[in-house]
């Protein structure tokens, strides 16, 4: 079964048993900042949230080995306290399989520049759905989330509502924990427009709801199209494009519009350097409107 009917079926509310992880997350740790870093504790610390990510079963949703979704966490740690306090930062990154090609389409791209929390050699990280068991584990339980509702987002209309939903359930008990200053940063409601809050909030508003449906439109009706039909699919994407120009509008510079920027620039650059010339100058006129600091790269298209 390949990804794509596995969606409908879920869609369509089929009951299925949960076999397999969802997630096929490869994690790298950067520690070159640390002062006498003890190199075997970052490594059981890389090897413990490998664990967690990869052998966790996040949903009841089925995959297949070939069906898991490809995706990178990249930790930058700058320092660590004498209380074991870890101040970081986060890429995160996750990629779709385009269908009927060998080629996978960025999702995610986001970076957390809050990535704060208490760490011990050996710790296990634990997650409870219902109760906060620490900042390292609600982190990476919001970006399992995360990366499985954009997901689900792509394959069907909305898809990913459920899972935008434990990631507000998240947020939630993040800004209720107790928790030093440090590690409660990205949780609070205030505290930064680019925050995991913040992308929450913008997920779960109904002003962004044809925002969200848009990623059904781009990679099914567009991506996935391409391969049989290059002009219908680059239609699709460009005939609906003024939705991100929409939601730039209705919440402006919001976050949730800047990393879908992140994710896709360059692509889009590559599907409309080839459209024609309506498209490119459509599609060009909605880029630079709500992304005007990439303008030299959408000057690509034009040419």
């Amino acid at each position: 079964m390949n990804r794509r009917l596995f969606y409908i079926i879920a869609v369509l509310a089929l009951v299925v048993n949960a076999y397999g992880q969802e997630l096929k997350c490869n994690v790298t740790l950067n520690y070159e900042a640390v002062q006498s870093a003890n190199a075997q504790t970052f490594e059981h610390l890389k090897q413990s949230i490998t664990d967690f990510m990869n052998t966790t079963r996040w949903t009841n949703m089925t995959f297949m080995e070939t069906e898991k979704i490809d995706c990178n966490m990249m930790i930058i740690v700058s320092s660590v306290s004498e209380d074991n306090l870890y101040t970081a930062e986060l890429q995160v990154q996750s990629n779709r399989p385009v269908y009927g090609t060998t080629y996978t389409s960025p999702i995610i791209n986001f970076r957390d520049k809050n990535f704060n929390f208490t760490y011990q050699d050996y710790d296990q990280i634990l997650f409870d759905k219902s109760a906060f068991t620490g900042n390292l584990s609600a982190m990476l339980a919001y970006y399992a989330y995360l990366i499985i509702g954009y997901d689900c987002d792509s394959y069907a209309k909305l898809g990913g509502t459920p899972y935008f939903q434990i990631c507000e359930n998240i947020c939630s008990m993040g800004q209720g924990a107790s928790m030093n200053d440090t590690e409660q940063k990205g949780w609070k409601a205030f505290d930064s427009n680019r925050s995991r809050y913040a992308l929450t909030n913008n997920l779960m508003d109904d002003a962004f709801k044809e925002y969200r449906a848009y990623s059904y439109t781009y990679h099914r009706l567009g991506l996935d199209e391409m391969s049989a039909n290059v002009t219908n699919g680059r239609a699709h994407i460009a005939q609906n494009i003024k939705i991100l120009q929409d939601a730039n509008r209705a919440r402006p510079a919001t976050y949730i519009v800047s990393t879908f920027m992140d994710a896709k620039a360059d692509e889009l650059v590559n599907i409309f350097s080839k459209g024609t010339n309506e498209e490119k100058e459509k599609v060009y006129d909605v880029l630079t409107a709500i992304d005007p600091t990439r303008t030299d790269l959408y000057d690509k298209i034009m040419k």
